[in-house]
């Protein structure tokens, strides 16, 4: 009998042992993979309904994973896209509130998953400064071929023993654009933007189309090579654009929504889709959510709710920001939008109705302010759209009556939300932002201003800055 006992005894504290292995195993945070594809457009994916251009790699996770169909980044530019990847804040709060613009000193990615245990890798393209700032446990740069490094990325996920968080940062389907590609011969006429639901053939989409087919080629290549090394169904694989290229340097539709395909067998049921809005500003509290962190203190709310199968808003308002500054063409020109579940308010602080309210004692100054508003003469102060029935927004129904509640509500959130982010449009008149790369005042193959706009400003005409 006490043979018995013993045995059964025995037998119990295995099968603790094996139950407390396999929980440990599952309590495991995964390891996480995020794909950048640069400057495409929503609907140019198979899987938001483009019948036209080969992207099957990210069709197949939209498959296996869930796919968001309104999914926002708040400014539709390249730096400051990713400054809200990598830091959870609007572009304005976090600094980089025009392209090439550095981050204030807050904290990034590395800063909260590296205490959490992980490493962060970046592989290819950077465009977020200052370079410094970004503590990467490890970076490959991109290759002369504009290639992501996977050779490297594969060294690495083999020799390293901790958990990751790796970022594959594509240049494609960004410019420049190859001249010749088979698309040239094809007809590229799908556009859901357009009030036809077509657009036109050009050199220029035909050269787009085949940086999407190379963007797609370079995503299997990383899928693939993830599968071969058993690492890509025990993580989790974010995949997004960093903006869309028909409205980038916008805060329209066009410019700011976004794909973003979520892949994570574990946790995510396949094929399914989201109507919740989510931002960019969102992906890095899902992240350190997944990791078993808290981010505390940031702009953007985890969707790992979402993810997990509860279909219910982790927020009501998403928010757009425009400098059209330190770009090409350098107008002034700044725009503020924000949308809910159904309406879209914008607000361009220097449309032609407006811009002389925007005018100082600075005649220089008053130059470029007058020069921006012209650049946009039919672009209107408000802007209002329903986008259930209008979601690529032709039809501005701002001055409509039976909408001016809606408007007054939404303009109320904008205002708000510029107040608590400390935008300088709300501290400043109308304000220059000093240049970086690309000067008001300097005639380039960019920036076609008149030789009396010439080399006109100085230092104190821009606004503070925190660089």
């Amino acid at each position: 009998m006490m043979y018995f006992l013993f045995k059964i005894y025995l037998i119990s504290v295995f099968a603790g042992l094996i139950n407390s292995k396999s929980e440990d195993k599952t309590s495991i945070p995964p390891n996480i993979f995020i794909y950048i594809s640069d400057d495409q457009n929503q609907w140019d994916y198979g899987a938001y309904g483009n019948p036209e251009v080969s992207t099957s790699a990210a069709d197949k996770l939209a498959i296996e994973g869930i796919k968001f169909n309104n999914a926002y980044t708040s400014q539709a530019i390249c730096s400051p896209s990713r400054s809200q990847l990598f830091t959870g804040l609007y572009p304005v709060k976090n600094g980089c509130m025009a392209n090439h613009l550095p981050v204030k000193n807050v904290k990034e990615i590395n800063n909260f998953l590296q205490p959490l245990g992980y490493e962060v890798v970046l592989a290819g393209k950077v465009h977020i400064y200052p370079s410094k700032k970004f503590k990467w446990s490890q970076f490959f740069g991109k290759e002369k071929s504009r290639q992501i490094p996977l050779d490297k990325v594969e060294k690495y996920i083999e020799n390293t023993d901790k958990p990751y968080c790796i970022i594959f940062s594509s240049d494609y389907p960004h410019g420049p654009y190859p001249k010749e590609t088979p698309y040239l011969d094809m007809d590229l006429s799908y556009d859901p933007t357009t009030v036809e639901g077509k657009g036109q053939n050009s050199t220029f989409k035909a050269g787009y189309y085949q940086n999407i087919k190379d963007n797609n080629i370079q995503l299997e290549k990383t899928i693939t090579m993830l599968s071969s090394l058993n690492v890509l169904d025990n993580g989790v694989f974010f995949y997004l654009s960093d903006h869309s290229l028909k409205g980038k340097w916008s805060v329209k539709e066009t410019g700011l929504k976004i794909p973003l395909i979520v892949r994570w067998p574990k946790i995510i049921k396949k094929g399914i889709a989201s109507n919740q809005i989510v931002s960019v500003i969102d992906i890095l509290p899902t992240i350190i959510d997944i990791a078993g962190g808290k981010s505390n203190g940031l702009d953007g709310k985890s969707f790992l709710s979402i993810l997990k199968g509860k279909e219910k808003p982790i927020k009501d308002y998403v928010y757009g920001v425009a400098t059209r500054q330190n770009i090409q063409k350098c107008y002034v020109f700044p725009s503020r939008s924000v949308r809910d579940k159904k309406f879209k308010y914008i607000k361009n602080f220097n449309s032609s109705e407006v811009v002389q309210n925007n005018l100082g004692d600075n005649q220089e100054v008053n130059k470029f302010i007058i020069r921006g508003s012209n650049a946009f003469k039919e672009t209107p102060y408000e802007e209002l759209y329903d986008l259930e029935n209008d979601p690529y927004e032709h039809n501005n129904i701002a001055l409509i009556h039976s909408y001016q509640k809606i408007k007054e509500k939404l303009e109320v959130k904008l205002h708000d939300w510029m107040v608590e982010q400390g935008d300088f449009l709300i501290t400043h008149k109308m304000p220059l932002i000093k240049p970086t790369f690309h000067p008001l005042d300097r005639i380039s193959k960019f920036n076609k201003i008149d030789s009396s706009f010439e080399s006109t400003l100085e230092s104190k005409d821009y606004i503070p800055v925190h660089y």
